[in-house]
């Protein structure tokens, strides 16, 4: 009996340790050939609110990044703001998925597709579980470096009803030079959403927006609202419905 019973716990954790390996692996095979861009990648097309933050911050930038070529420091940037981004926990209160329910589409603009997080710094996705601040997968160009700049020092100076927390560390002592991690965060947030393929009629508020994919196709065609009636032409429609 006590034969049997080694048996059956062997097989047993035999089995256990199966499914998990297959349901490990299992699910990653529709995505093993996925292309994922790298941040090398990413960083070929500058934003222009990079080149930007350069100019307005040059002592900081060089201090930051030294004399790299712009594309070295993007993707320097791109990887630290990315991880001070998660470490600060901001993806506890800034969701980045925009989701097919509530008033998300009118807000943020299309659902979030694949094609979004098909690169390293959405892996693991921040797709969030609440937003007591907005949406930021598609930041990139809503505001300007300045006001990045107001906001993580006292957010309250650009919007009066924020509760977010100021962030002294991410500047100079002077409180109002932004440092490595200050300039890093910024370029990181105007980044997201920069490099979307452009479909106006889906995507909305979409700042420098790059063609990194080609367009998504969609199941159905997308109908253009119908024009409104104009002034002159209502008499005649009143009329015909006979008078209502």
């Amino acid at each position: 009996m006590e034969r049997f019973s080694f048996v059956f716990l062997v097989a047993g954790l035999g089995f256990f340790a199966l499914a998990f390996a297959v349901s490990g692996y299992i699910p990653m095979l529709p995505v093993d050939r996925l292309e994922v861009r790298t941040v090398a990648q990413m960083s070929a097309q500058v934003p222009l609110s990079f080149v930007e933050l350069k100019e307005q911050y040059p002592d900081a930038f060089k201090k930051a990044y030294g004399d790299k070529p712009i594309e070295a420091a993007l993707a320097e940037a791109l990887e630290v703001g990315h991880k001070s981004y998660v470490g600060e926990a901001c993806w506890h209160c800034h969701s980045q998925q925009v989701r097919p329910w509530g008033g998300d589409e009118a807000t943020y603009g299309r659902v979030s597709f694949p094609e979004e997080y098909h690169n390293k710094l959405n892996m693991p996705p921040l797709w969030g579980t609440r937003r007591i601040g907005p949406d930021l997968i598609r930041e990139a160009g809503k505001h300007s470096n300045d006001w990045h700049v107001a906001h993580f020092f006292h957010p309250r100076d650009v919007v009066p009803t924020s509760v977010m927390p100021d962030y002294p560390w991410f500047y100079e002592a002077d409180g109002l030079t932004p440092n490595k991690t200050g300039l890093s965060v910024i370029a990181y947030i105007q980044w997201l959403g920069s490099w979307l393929p452009a479909h106006p009629e889906t995507i909305q508020g979409v700042g420098a927006i790059e063609r990194a994919y080609p367009e998504p196709k969609f199941d159905r065609p997308i109908a253009a609202p119908a024009p409104a009636a104009s002034p002159a032409s209502q008499p005649a429609a009143e009329e015909e419905n006979g008078g209502y």
